[in-house]
């Protein structure tokens, strides 16, 4: 397993938590998402990383993201909506819903949640949040027509 975080603080927190299995090989990297480079995978969580991706950056991560899934792979994340208090910050990519549709066209889309809230950010700053969560299905290959012979 791959673990990317911009921070470091963030990779020295994972690291020491006690919930993870003694048994799993977990690998880490510091770098921004769309600077990090990383292999095929079942699993792609992005959680909260791709609004931080800079707009004109964000068609190739998402192409990168697409292309490291495999067959039957999922994508998990949180994209912030056109309604979020951060939606005027031109160094973040915001969506509203029918951008987000056609960004998973083609996809089996299993969780496709939207939320709008006011609460705090985690540095404890009051916030209107829209925010879309997302668990999607990466196709799977299309099987070959049975051959008649």
């Amino acid at each position: 397993m791959l673990a990317i975080d911009a921070e470091a603080a963030a990779i020295e927190r994972l690291k020491t938590r006690p919930d993870l299995p003694s048994n799993g090989h977990l690998e880490t990297l510091c770098r921004r998402f769309e600077d990090a480079a990383w292999p095929v995978a079942d699993l792609v969580n992005a959680s909260f990383s791709l609004p931080l991706c800079p707009p004109q950056r964000f068609p190739d991560l998402w192409a990168r993201i697409r292309a490291s899934l495999l067959p039957g792979g999922r994508f998990a994340g949180q994209l912030y909506g056109d309604r979020d208090d951060w939606a005027g910050n031109p160094e973040l990519t915001i969506f509203d819903r029918r951008r987000i549709e056609a960004l998973l066209e083609g996809w089996s889309v299993e969780l496709f949640e939207e939320e709008e809230a006011d609460t705090v950010t985690p540095r404890g700053k009051p916030k209107h949040w829209h925010i879309f969560h997302i668990v999607a299905k990466r196709p799977s290959l299309p099987r070959k027509a049975a051959s008649s012979s």
